[in-house]
């Protein structure tokens, strides 16, 4: 299936003026019965959906720890970055978690561990002046736990910081976490040699045809790399104001969890598939305050992948960012592709995309990315924008494809609804929609309204979509009405 161009009836392009030489295409209902479209909708149909917010962030409330303190160095670290602090810092998790809670501090100095394994109402805070750096040796991530890769549960290296099944638990601090993935081999596994191409082609196998989990064991002698953050299965998180560099792979992952908070972190990443944050088949998340410089998305919210993301079948829902910063190289808002669990109720604003005071290592290639499939099935409900700034976006602003990777021979029902973009301000893009539905799984409900696109290239695409409207929308200067 190819998406078909809007071309504008003779009466639409009079009224658009030079609208049609300089940038986007408007519909016309009689030039393209495929799709359903109306440009004159009464009102940001937004609005309600918008007064849930106050309700799901008086839920969200970030785990408060005794003011106990807990010094590394008082159980035998050492600051010199290159001795293995694994241990020490372990002791002092045991230490806080026996004492009934309180902060693991990192102190000023540069401080080289494996993996660390966080316990209840323990906050590992990371102060000012302050590293953790983590070994580039694959072994000190071992051995395997339970975590979920790429969307498909399964036992693997550890996660650098890692928590399962725990609640209050924090990373926090005005330190940095340096993943240090260049140093190790994690590059080499996906880049050069492959290594990862038939662990990734096997753990997908066994996700699909129902493998029991126990039986998914990777880790050594494997080469699917583990996550730099991950919270699975956990309540009352909060990772907070630290910088975070160089991670292998995903940066903060919330898998399974609820009450998540993350806010004020910087992320910079360099390697392939090294998103920003991840909420996954979690609920209640605040993500606020944040800056992305990302090698691929730099909020993606996904649901488990595939059949064994049907098996778990815990949606993410009730994701709330505000206030964040997006130089990264793929979507900036991220829905997807992994969301074979379903997600409903995302919500993002007031969101700066390619800052000119925040320059990245890529320009972000969508404001709004959505990704959905035949392959994955289930549903995403509700994906709310408003109040994004931004500039030199690659290609479309919001990109909504229910045919993701054409669709891998999937043959499940899917269903993508109720996208909506409000007061939105973005200075350059090759487009500004780029909507692909499907014939048998139609796109529902694209609504924009109250936005300003200029400097944009070209024709927007949209295909099989019911019930696309604009509101007081101008894209370079002329009003679609």
């Amino acid at each position: 299936m190819h998406p078909h161009r809007w071309t504008p009836s003779r009466r639409s392009a009079l009224k658009t003026g030079g609208l049609l030489a300089a940038g986007t295409l408007l519909p016309a209902l009689a030039t393209a019965p495929a799709n359903a479209a109306s440009h004159d909708a009464p009102q940001d149909l937004s609005q309600d959906s918008w007064r849930q917010v106050p309700r799901i962030l008086a839920r969200i409330r970030p785990p408060r720890f005794r003011r106990r303190c807990f010094d590394i160095t008082d159980y035998g670290a050492v600051r010199d970055g290159l001795t293995k602090n694994t241990a020490a810092i372990r002791a002092a998790i045991a230490a806080c978690h026996r004492a009934g809670g309180g902060h693991v501090v990192v102190p000023p100095g540069r401080f080289l561990t494996g993996a660390i394994h966080l316990r209840s109402n323990v906050d590992l805070h990371v102060g000012e002046d302050a590293t953790l750096a983590f070994s580039p040796d694959p072994a000190d991530f071992l051995p395997a736990v339970l975590t979920r890769w790429e969307g498909t549960e399964c036992y693997n290296y550890s996660p650098f910081i890692y928590a399962y099944g725990q609640e209050n638990v924090g990373v926090t601090g005005h330190g940095i976490l340096d993943g240090q993935a260049r140093l190790g081999p994690w590059e080499s596994w996906y880049r050069t040699s492959g290594l990862q191409g038939p662990d990734q082609k096997l753990l997908r196998q066994m996700g699909s045809t129902g493998v029991p989990v126990k039986d998914r064991v990777f880790g050594a002698g494997h080469y699917l790399r583990p996550k730099m953050v991950q919270f699975n299965r956990c309540r009352n998180v909060l990772v907070s104001d630290l910088t975070i560099v160089d991670p292998p792979m995903w940066t903060v992952h919330p898998v399974l969890s609820t009450n998540v908070t993350v806010r004020n972190i910087s992320v910079e990443s360099i390697l392939y598939n090294t998103d920003g944050c991840d909420p996954e088949s979690s609920s209640h998340v605040h993500i606020t305050g944040c800056r992305f410089n990302t090698n691929d998305d730099c909020i993606a919210v996904k649901s488990g992948r595939d059949e064994d993301g049907h098996r778990v079948g815990v949606p993410s829902e009730n994701i709330v960012v505000q206030d964040c910063d997006f130089s990264g190289r793929w979507g900036g808002i991220t829905v997807g592709s992994e969301m074979s669990g379903g997600v409903r109720n995302v919500f993002a604003e007031r969101c700066r995309v390619n800052p000119l005071d925040f320059p990245g290592h890529y320009p972000v290639k969508y404001p709004l990315y959505v990704k959905a499939s035949k392959k994955r099935g289930s549903f995403i409900d509700g994906v709310y924008v408003r109040k994004f700034t931004g500039r030199a976006v690659e290609r479309e602003v919001a990109f909504v494809n229910m045919n993701y990777n054409g669709g891998e021979g999937g043959t499940l029902p899917v269903s993508v609804s109720n996208v909506h973009l409000s007061e939105m301000e973005i200075d350059g893009a090759r487009a500004v929609l780029n909507l692909v539905g499907l014939e048998t799984d139609r796109l529902r409900g694209v609504h924009l309204s109250h936005c300003t696109f200029t400097g944009v290239r070209g024709p927007d695409t949209i295909a099989f979509t019911d019930d696309l409207t604009f509101h007081k929308v101008t894209v370079n200067g002329s009003e679609v009405s």
